[in-house]
């Protein structure tokens, strides 16, 4: 894994995350004193559209570090910060495919059942690969020694 492909994966993981999040508390968690208001604030579109804009970027890096870290680590032996991996690995598959699912669906049940999907999910992904990045930097500067 290289280090671009790592912060890029971070940085896109950050604006997907932070643009999700602002939307979510946009949509449901605000409400808007017009009775004719169809948004409940000015910004809930353009967060929409940088969230959705960005995702597939950051699939993109997904699917480098698929190729260069993940797949490896699942070929090894080593068993450290196994459990964190695979949750996050299951966990962004999951909010991938049902944020797809949000953009093509069509019946309002099944769409209103994928976007909790999907927000359970990034909620799984965003604490489960922040865990994983703070494991493997524990992990890592316990392997470096350090000379005085």
């Amino acid at each position: 894994m290289t280090w671009w492909e790592r912060q890029g994966f971070n940085i896109f993981h950050a604006i997907v995350a932070i643009t999700g999040i602002v939307y979510l508390y946009m949509k449901y968690g605000m409400t808007t004193e017009d009775p004719f208001a169809i948004i409940n604030h000015p910004w809930q579109p353009s967060m929409l559209s940088a969230h959705i804009v960005t995702a597939p970027v950051f699939i993109a890096f997904f699917g480098m570090l698929f190729r260069s870290h993940t797949l490896a680590k699942i070929r090894s032996l080593d068993p450290s910060n196994r459990r964190t991996g695979w949750t996050s690995l299951l966990a962004f598959l999951t909010m991938a495919l049902s944020g797809y699912g949000i953009q093509i669906a069509s019946v309002s049940s099944l769409i209103t059942g994928l976007i909790w999907a999907h927000i359970a999910t990034s909620i799984l992904f965003v604490f489960s690969y922040s865990i994983h990045l703070a494991q493997s930097w524990t992990l890592t500067k316990r392997q470096v020694p350090r000379s005085n």
